[in-house]
């Protein structure tokens, strides 16, 4: 299955589209299909279940600055900011593919979203997609940790999103996760690992929208230093793009590292304000 999904890299499926970001949001869509449930690719850290149409590619920058518990020591984090860059690619209406690279560890990362299940009235009444992701962390020094090995480098990711949109304005997410890392920092965690993710969107405006995302990990080891991902933001439309404003207690932005690696806390302020910038072409 690895060699699979890292047939992704290399991929050269990148076709260029016009179509309206947000065609699937709060508007009438055909054979009594549901809206989107949410406005954006992602909750917040989430995955969400909207998927790119066929034959869009999307441009996503994610940018998370430092705790801003540190202040104006270094402008409230701006000094230990990390950035991913991620395209992505409609092969169908419910077959997504997607590369990217970020600057926390070095990570880069392929992902697959697939819709199982679309929600439709007097039909099914959630959304139901799949998401996987394999990652490579190129970070990790030979010098470091002798006997390194490819292998080692690696991690996995698998995903069920399952949505409902209540009403116009309001919806909610399940994400049952398992993700696997070859390589963990705390010796008694164990290599695969178990969260259930919930999050939701409540729209505020007609371009304003309120997200939040959580993740309860269920197998974190009792030596560990790391938390659970707890994140709140805003969805903003501006016709041809969306940002997403928020704040959470997690730097990384790929799954396996803000459901794993996560070091803030809310309650003493050491949280880290992002945003994410999505292009559709």
């Amino acid at each position: 299955m690895k060699y699979i999904y890292l047939l992704i890299f290399v991929i050269p499926t990148l076709v260029f589209s016009q179509d309206d970001l947000f065609s699937e949001i709060d508007v009438t869509v055909e054979e009594d299909y549901k809206s989107a449930a949410f406005k954006g690719l992602k909750i917040v850290n989430f995955e969400s279940t909207k998927m790119i149409s066929k034959k869009e590619l999307y441009f996503v920058v994610s940018h998370r600055f430092g705790s801003i518990e540190t202040g104006f020591k270094d402008f409230f984090g701006l000094d230990q900011a990390v950035t991913r860059l991620n395209l992505l690619y409609g092969i169908t209406d419910a077959i997504n593919i997607g590369v990217s690279r970020s600057s926390f560890r070095q990570i880069y990362e392929s992902s697959l979203k697939i819709r199982l299940l679309r929600e439709k009235k007097g039909g099914s009444p959630f959304t139901i997609v799949s998401s996987s992701n394999i990652l490579i962390n190129t970070s990790l020094d030979e010098d470091i940790l002798p006997g390194l090995e490819f292998k080692n480098r690696l991690g996995y990711t698998t995903q069920l999103l399952i949505s409902k949109k209540f009403n116009e304005n309001f919806s909610l997410q399940l994400m049952p996760t398992f993700f696997h890392d070859n390589y963990v920092d705390v010796d008694e965690q164990h290599n695969s690992q178990y969260v259930i993710g919930f999050g939701g969107r409540h729209k505020l405006t007609k371009r304003l929208s309120f997200n939040f995302d959580y993740g309860l990990h269920l197998n974190r080891a009792e030596s560990s230093p790391f938390v659970n991902p707890l994140s709140i933001g805003v969805d903003i439309e501006t016709g041809g793009h969306v940002f997403q404003l928020h704040f959470t207690n997690a730097q990384p932005m790929n799954t396996n590292g803000f459901l794993g690696q996560g070091t803030g806390d809310w309650s003493d302020g050491n949280i880290f304000f992002g945003f994410n910038l999505s292009r559709v072409f």
